[in-house]
């Protein structure tokens, strides 16, 4: 087991909100300079339109940190799979992330296991591991049975407990439902506040061990360690008011969570 960031722990910091995004390369420098081992790029759009090149270039700086790269996108269109396939093999990763809907793109659950399980020999072929993973979007037992249907150690679930409470599933209920399929960790805390002290609820993110993660019962049934699962680190800051303050505070969760797992300079 090893421990990451990933550029959900750089959100704001890239994001076209800050006045100066942070490069990609960037982000794995300050990866490495904090101790962590692995960086997963999620959800990143610009890594679509990479030259051979320049992935290429992404991939020599990982190896001169020594950082493993993980990839990270939404979608089980076996074009749009095939394409995050390419770029994880430029990339040498060995884990892709992905998500059954993408936006509007909602196909079936049997559309789903027809489409992986297709996809399970070039997972195979390019020794990748795909995690599907949890999401409001879709029912967590729905996500298990797909990956039961496919039945291929290639394809199992990258857990995120935290992504299913607007769906009103409970944070423990998911992990139980998922821990022996799970091939991919995403950290994140989260707590709810009264909205303006008052009407209504705000659920948001917090820093590792101030929010309602049950993390050591989360390790406890999901044993990374034993089974060479990457936990890879993500925020849900809220926006500060600014780019500069909200960019502070995710530098300082940062390192904090770095901390809580374990992880030092």
């Amino acid at each position: 087991m090893a421990v990451g960031l990933s550029t959900y722990a750089f959100f704001w910091e890239w994001s076209d909100r800050n006045p100066t995004p942070i490069t990609l390369e960037a982000m794995l420098r300050r990866t490495a300079a904090l101790g962590a081992t692995v960086f997963q790029i999620c959800d990143y759009p610009p890594v679509e339109s990479m030259t051979a090149d320049q992935l290429s270039g992404i991939r020599r700086l990982a190896d001169d940190l020594g950082l493993t790269l993980e990839v990270g996108t939404r979608g089980v269109r076996p074009e749009h799979l095939l394409r995050y396939l390419d770029i994880a093999e430029a990339l040498q990763a060995r884990l892709l992330r992905s998500m059954l809907q993408r936006g509007p793109d909602t196909p079936s659950l049997q559309e789903s296991i027809e489409t992986l399980t297709a996809l399970v020999p070039e997972l195979e072929r390019r020794d990748v591991t795909l995690g599907l993973e949890t999401y409001e979007q879709v029912p967590t037992s729905d996500l298990r049975a797909v990956i039961e249907a496919v039945g291929s150690p290639r394809v199992g679930v990258c857990l995120d407990p935290g992504n299913t409470v607007a769906a009103l599933e409970s944070p423990r209920d998911v992990v139980r439902t998922c821990a022996d399929v799970v091939v991919n960790l995403h950290v994140k805390d989260f707590r709810f506040s009264r909205r303006d002290g008052w009407v209504g609820f705000t659920f948001a993110g917090a820093p590792l061990g101030e929010g309602l993660l049950d993390y050591a019962a989360m390790v406890d049934l999901v044993r990374p360690d034993e089974r060479g699962i990457n936990q890879i680190i993500e925020h849900w800051v809220p926006w500060q008011g600014d780019a500069a303050t909200t960019v502070a505070l995710e530098r300082e969760w940062t390192e904090h969570n770095l901390t809580y797992l374990g992880v030092t300079k």
